[in-house]
């Protein structure tokens, strides 16, 4: 596996680039925004790290730029978390948050934890329920004949959950995890704003964002709109 660390704390990277090559796995590196897209355009990395405040561009600035040519997953580190960050990075397409100071070890669980949440071999990468389909591998969510939507990391992990479960109802804390697996920070709030984005892009693809609707004591699902 592929990892490219963006930061420009020359200590740090050259800290978890030892321990994600202990690991097994093989480094890039960047430190700024500009090389970062090099990097991604020239070796396609798995998976992303990626500092939110870096020089000449911020990370969110990066991770827009990102979005546009990968969908690898993107995990930010940062030293400032709070709420308004957290929504602005899932808006663009960040997949996860660890907060500074860290240990590699956490860092590296987070890792492992987003590599696994791939097609599964034998798993149908194609989803579909009425007018509804989602490609997993590219992350494009269609209805009928309509044009493709780009779904997010987080959005097409919550839009396969609520196919899987066929109009059925899921509780939020199971979306939490369907979402965000091991995400000690997760929570329904968080949710709520994967769900709200998830139904714009929906509408988007030709659908009703009401497709997705929230049942009291029940849970989030796919409605029978979405079937006929």
């Amino acid at each position: 596996m592929n990892i490219l660390i963006v930061d420009d704390d020359v200590e740090l990277v050259g800290l978890l680039s030892f321990a994600f090559e202990t690991a097994g796995y093989t480094v890039g590196t960047a430190f700024d925004g500009h090389e970062a897209i090099t990097m991604v355009r020239a070796h396609n990395p798995d998976l992303v790290i990626l500092d939110v405040n870096l020089p000449n561009q911020d990370g969110f600035q990066v991770l827009a730029d990102l979005r546009r040519i990968s969908q690898a997953p993107v995990i930010m580190l940062t030293v400032r978390a709070t709420e308004e960050d957290e929504i602005e990075g899932l808006d663009l397409g960040a997949d996860d948050y660890l907060r500074k100071p860290f240990s590699p070890r956490a860092l590296l669980a987070r890792v492992r934890s987003h590599l696994r949440r791939r097609v599964e071999p034998g798993e149908d990468p194609v989803l579909a329920l009425g007018s509804i389909s989602l490609d997993v591998d590219r992350c494009d969510l269609r209805v009928g004949d309509g044009e493709a939507q780009r779904l997010s990391p987080l959005e097409s992990r919550l839009m396969k959950a609520l196919l899987a479960h066929r109009g059925r109802p899921v509780d939020p804390d199971r979306l939490v995890d369907a979402v965000w697996l091991d995400r000690d920070t997760a929570d329904r709030e968080l949710l709520k704003q994967v769900v709200h984005r998830l139904r714009r892009k929906l509408a988007a693809a030709g659908g009703e964002g009401s497709w997705i609707e929230y049942i009291a004591g029940s849970g989030y699902a796919i409605t029978a709109s979405s079937t006929g």
